[in-house]
């Protein structure tokens, strides 16, 4: 049998992404072996045909005809373009008997006696190429049911290539959101370091003023200044610790025994309500011993939660604060008049989480999200129940392993 034309080494990259393509799918070597033994043919293939080239993708090869992946063919000494210019699959079993084929070229050049030939279509209908089997001994089979049968793993070929396609941008889609997401939350966190360099200098030269002499007009000037700066270094320590939680470190704890707790939460009660002009929080404290915990960090999720409720709980109704610790665990819980629906509750600590078309509130949004992490720095777990009669509760838990 004659040896394939021999072409120049392939280099085209989009044929060699489709051959790749064609490679990543494990059912092919199953496919052309099916192929071979419904015809009996030695040599099976599955070809990507263009206007101009001929190359095959996959193949399986008793004859000896000496094509592997990648190896081409020179395109008009093949019956598959005529096949992609038609459509039409060609089967014959006997070349030299047949009444067209036993003149044409291909079968004398190749020396082929049986040839089946399908072609492969994606789902969109566009042509990628063939299935085909080719043996210089006649064939021993039925054409029209051979036809049948090709046409059938021919398409199932192209449902392959197409769940490919899709994975593969899946894949690359997924890839770069991940870069994009890492390089966001890098950016925040050098903005968020960045900007506390110029904000701790405005503090200082606030402080210097606050000394001299000033008039009415002028300290109403610096008391507005020093509440803007605070706010500001409220806003970038929130962005600082978002990136620390986004980016796998967690928010940095300084833990400490802790021996007086409840005053440094009662501290945050009345700061929170001054700050939101809220006198109806109902406190229940009862703290024995001491606590392992970094208190800071505490009063930073309490100060969260107590403004939230205040802000989004229902103005009408009274919040309660409850925090019970002894030797096992410290329990937080906040609780407000409000209701939180059930299609919110799933995301309601994700950052970023306000609703669309809701108003403007101060801050960033990130209050519920950094207090989640807070707790889970401590070990612990930051939970949510709401409903229209009981109104809403957030639960911190933590062990306390304080000597």
């Amino acid at each position: 049998m004659p040896d394939p034309t021999p072409l120049p080494p392939l280099s085209d990259p989009a044929l060699l992404s489709d051959i790749a393509e064609i490679g990543r799918i494990k059912a092919v070597p199953r496919i052309l072996e099916t192929v071979a033994h419904i015809t009996g043919s030695r040599f099976t293939a599955i070809a990507r045909v263009t206007d101009t080239t001929w190359t095959a993708c996959a193949t399986y090869d008793t004859l000896g005809f000496g094509l592997v992946p990648g190896g081409q063919l020179m395109l008009e000494t093949t019956i598959c373009d005529e096949i992609r210019n038609s459509g039409t699959p060609v089967v014959f079993a006997h070349a030299s008997q047949h009444p067209r084929f036993s003149q044409h070229h291909t079968p004398r050049i190749y020396g082929l006696e049986s040839y089946a030939s399908v072609p492969i279509f994606r789902p969109d209908g566009s042509f990628f190429g063939t299935l085909c089997a080719i043996d210089s001994a006649p064939g021993d089979f039925d054409e029209a049911h051979i036809l049948r049968s090709m046409e059938l793993l021919a398409e199932l070929v192209g449902n392959y290539l197409d769940t490919e396609e899709r994975l593969e941008k899946a894949q690359v889609e997924l890839s770069d959101a991940h870069q994009v997401a890492e390089l966001r939350d890098q950016f925040i966190a050098v903005l968020g370091h960045d900007l506390r360099n110029p904000l701790q200098s405005i503090s200082i030269v606030t402080e210097s003023l606050e000394l001299e002499p000033h008039s009415d007009r002028q300290q109403r000037m610096y008391d507005h200044i020093t509440a803007s700066v605070t706010r500001m270094e409220g806003l970038v320590s929130d962005v600082l610790d978002f990136a620390r939680g986004r980016l796998g470190g967690g928010i940095p704890l300084a833990l400490r025994t802790a021996d007086s707790l409840d005053n440094a939460l009662q501290q945050v009660v009345n700061e929170v309500a001054t700050a939101t002009g809220r006198s109806d929080i109902a406190v229940h404290m009862q703290v024995a011993g001491n606590v392992m915990c970094d208190p800071n960090r505490l009063a930073q999720l309490l100060a969260n939660l107590l403004t939230n409720a205040a802000q989004h709980g229902d103005s009408t109704a009274p919040i309660e604060l409850d925090v019970q610790a002894d030797s096992d665990a410290l329990v937080l819980t906040v609780r407000n008049g409000g209701h939180i629906r059930s299609d919110r509750l799933a995301s309601i600590f994700s950052p970023f989480s306000r609703e669309k078309g809701e108003r403007p509130r101060p801050g960033l949004g990130l209050g519920l999200y950094i207090a989640a992490e807070i707790a889970r720095s401590h070990g612990g777990t930051l939970t949510v129940a709401s409903s229209e009669g009981a109104g809403t509760a957030f639960t911190f838990r933590m062990p306390n392993v304080a000597a």
